[in-house]
């Protein structure tokens, strides 16, 4: 074969090569930047925003503190955050958003920091959105919605930065807006919101599917039946609703929902790698 023929050959190798060694050298290029990332000091004025504004840090045993804080370095290094409606962007927005956030990715070994999020979007205030709803016939009509926050599986979560502060103050009431949007990103990394989130295997999914359809259906009945119940019977919905609003009370209300849904906190307890009854 003549040099004159392997020309087109090569024209059309070497690009394919060089993304192969890309797409091999990528994950490795990410984990030196978020190791360098992670080894930079906690600054001082971020410290004092997590004991103003984010008190659960404090229940966090040390190990776990240490954790966080440089997942928060790595969120605020990885994700922009988009003022909206007049609200300006501050390192006192942005740490107390990280650290809601990242609370639901502790654990996880590897460097994991929600790798489809691009934007965080925040208001002011509540923000009004029209959806798509339809009746019981089937008819669809456009209704506008007042919301604290939302999720969108294209990369964005879109807060409400007064609902932000009110769910970090309180923060053994079960409600929590932040905890609540990621938790739809993490179920939306498999597609659609489900309230299946991406888990170790089949054997887990079974179990999960288990614990979660009767735990979903016990809520409906309460909601129907007019009963009080632990979760927020928003829950009731649909499945992805109800993984969002338990992962709520698995963080803010542990030790109720132990004791009241002994086996939807062991599932959630696995799937987020923590128990916050040790806490």
């Amino acid at each position: 074969m003549s040099v004159r023929s392997l020309v087109p050959l090569l024209i059309v190798a070497i690009p394919a090569l060089l993304f192969a060694a890309w797409l091999f050298l990528e994950p490795q290029r990410l984990a030196w930047r978020r190791q360098r990332i992670a080894q930079r000091p906690f600054p001082d004025a971020w410290r004092e925003i997590l004991r103003l504004r984010v008190p659960y840090f404090r229940r966090l045993p040390p190990d776990l503190q240490l954790q966080l804080k440089q997942l928060i370095k790595i969120f605020l290094a990885e994700k922009a955050f988009v003022g909206c409606a007049g609200q300006e962007i501050t390192d006192e927005i942005r740490v107390t958003i990280a650290a809601q956030a990242c609370l639901l990715v502790l654990n996880r070994r590897d460097g994991y920091c929600y790798p489809k999020l691009r934007q965080v979007l925040v208001y002011p205030g509540a923000f009004a959105v029209e959806k798509k709803v339809s009746d019981p016939i089937g008819l669809q009509r456009v209704e506008r919605q007042v919301l604290a926050g939302e999720s969108w599986s294209s990369g964005q979560v879109i807060l409400s930065w007064q609902d932000t502060l009110s769910g970090a103050a309180s923060d053994d009431d079960g409600h929590n807006v932040v905890v609540h949007e990621f938790a739809h990103q993490l179920d939306q990394e498999t597609g659609a919101a489900n309230g299946a989130p991406e888990l170790p295997g089949a054997r887990h999914y079974a179990n999960w599917a288990q614990v979660f359809s009767a735990e979903f259906e016990h809520l409906r009945a309460q909601a129907d039946a007019g009963e009080p119940s632990l979760l927020d019977q928003y829950g009731a919905s649909n499945p992805g609703e109800f993984f969002a609003v338990a992962s709520e009370v698995f963080f803010e209300r542990p030790g109720e929902m132990a004791q009241q849904h002994p086996a939807l906190y062991q599932q959630l307890s696995g799937y987020y790698r923590l128990d916050p009854l040790s806490w």
